[in-house]
């Protein structure tokens, strides 16, 4: 899952992004409304975590270009102002929840997950052949055995299942599981699909082909 986090109070917007971070998100960071728009428009969100007071652009302005958009992203607003009208105006926007500041980190992480969960494509339970991985409660099996694996082990199999039977290249992948601060010349990529490999273990589903990149494939 992508978030983008847009607070124009720095050491905030950091803090949260480091926090969704640790629990496996990708996350994005934007200053201002005008950085914010641009990212928007560049790359597909799931969930964008958005100050309602921002330079640049007004977070109201950029909440409606977010919810006309083609594919739009769930949009958690965040303001100092408390008030239940400040609230109503807000989800009048498009905006899908609010939250005033200051807030309890844990509870911002708990209504990320949930706008994520009302996504269609992020609810569906995935299966290929034997694999089966759910997003909602962050599980994969195989063969009905638990995998354990990392928050970008996960995110990998999830996007490769999503995409199957297609496949995804590796920049793909990093656009994808990853966020805007990976490094698209390391072996990022290279590294996490062989550490995935030996967890699915054989038959092995994950197949490479030159020019096309990642697949997975297995039998029903």
């Amino acid at each position: 899952m992508r978030v983008l986090v847009v607070e124009d109070e720095r050491g905030l917007a950091d803090d949260i992004a480091e926090g969704l971070r640790d629990h496996g998100l990708a996350v994005d960071v934007a200053y201002d409304g005008l950085d914010g728009a641009a990212k928007i428009n560049l790359h597909p969100y799931d969930v964008v975590v958005l100050d309602r007071d921002l330079p640049g652009l007004h977070g109201d302005t950029l909440c409606r270009q977010v919810a006309d958009g083609e594919h739009p992203a769930m949009v958690l607003m965040l303001t100092a102002a408390a008030a239940p009208g400040e609230r109503v105006a807000g989800l009048a926007l498009g905006a899908d929840d609010y939250l005033a500041k200051p807030f309890h980190f844990p509870e911002l992480v708990l209504r990320v997950q949930a706008l994520a969960r009302r996504r269609p494509v992020a609810s569906r339970v995935l299966r290929v052949g034997d694999l089966e991985l759910d997003p909602l409660r962050r599980t994969a099996s195989r063969d009905g055995v638990t995998l354990e694996l990392s928050a970008k082990e996960f995110a990998v199999l999830h996007e490769l299942m999503r995409a199957s039977p297609g496949s995804l290249t590796a920049e793909q992948l990093l656009l994808q599981a990853w966020d805007e601060n990976a490094d698209p010349f390391t072996r990022t990529v290279y590294v996490t699909i062989a550490r995935l490999k030996r967890k699915l273990g054989e038959p092995q589903p994950i197949r490479s082909a030159p020019g096309l990149g990642y697949s997975i494939a297995l039998g029903s």
